[in-house]
């Protein structure tokens, strides 16, 4: 009976669950936005469950073809998978159940996000493969994240609009920002194995550059998506409050000063995406 328990606390372990934090409220805010509030609950179901499916997909996905790589890096040689604590038919077997659960909720929806599946598909496998050959896997991971915003409003309209663009680029870049950050821990290992980041072909000071740069765009591109709907005084202190946390963010890391970067990359963004959605709920139902 323990391990029947221990097995899914571990899967779940394996996948950080918990960091789906960091796409689902974004995707609950759009739909807030773009409905004034009047949420399609029949929709929200099917786009929760899609979201979830997809982003844990992912995640176990990268565990599984990274296996071999995160065996070899000090930093990541306790994960599941090389420390055996999970096998890896444990987790094809969790990944293939969350796109089963990611393409059947899809279904669900509308013609468009079907036809767009493919792509989706192909974002969240391509991802995992990116830092074997180019430095831009960060903003490749941004991009595969912001699909759950994108595709959220897509479920919700059938047909895209410049203002869809807008937030998941900030999405995107946001994410990005943050995957930056927290691959400076990496940067000896990436260049001794051949793998590609920022910081490895940068160097901590510049990828800490394009770390703070690339929140900045995200925050701008925030100020900018709240003009498509009029938003009002609770959506700008949302996006100040948005601000704040990514300048503490960007302050608590510095070459020679890596030591807080799970802190910055990690547990402040668990709490950006809340925050934010909790000053759109504010935005939308208060007068």
């Amino acid at each position: 009976m323990k391990n029947e328990i221990a097995k899914p606390l571990r899967l779940a372990q394996a996948v950080m669950i918990q960091h789906t934090l960091f796409s689902l409220p974004f995707a609950v805010s759009a739909m807030l936005m773009e409905t004034k509030g009047i949420i399609p609950t029949q929709k929200l179901v099917w786009i929760f469950l899609a979201i979830v499916g997809a982003r844990n997909g992912a995640n176990g996905l990268n565990r599984l073809i990274d296996h071999q790589i995160d065996a070899k890096n000090p930093r990541t040689k306790n994960r599941h998978l090389p420390s055996g604590k999970l096998q890896r038919l444990d987790l094809w077997i969790f990944v293939l159940g969350c796109f089963l659960l990611l393409v059947g909720s899809t279904f669900m929806l509308n013609p468009l996000c079907v036809v767009l599946l493919p792509v989706a598909l192909i974002m969240i496998i391509a991802y995992s493969y990116t830092k074997r050959f180019t430095w831009l896997c960060h903003y490749f991971l941004g991009a595969t994240v912001a699909i759950a915003p994108m595709g959220t409003l897509l479920a919700l309209n059938g047909g895209f609009k410049f203002s869809y663009f807008v937030l998941s680029a900030s999405v995107a870049l946001w994410v990005a920002g943050f995957d930056i950050i927290y691959a400076t821990q990496d940067i000896d290992f990436d260049r001794s194995e051949g793998l590609h980041s920022v910081p490895a072909r940068f160097g901590v000071r510049g990828a800490l550059f394009l770390a703070s740069f690339s929140h900045f765009l995200s925050f701008l591109l925030l100020l900018y998506w709240g003009t498509f709907y009029q938003a009002g005084l609770w959506y700008y202190i949302g996006c100040m409050v948005v601000g704040l946390l990514l300048f503490v963010e960007n302050g608590l890391v510095a070459p020679g000063k890596l030591k807080h970067v799970t802190t910055a990359a990690y547990h402040i963004n668990e709490i950006v995406s809340v925050l934010f959605f909790l000053f759109i709920v504010l935005e939308v139902y208060l007068p």
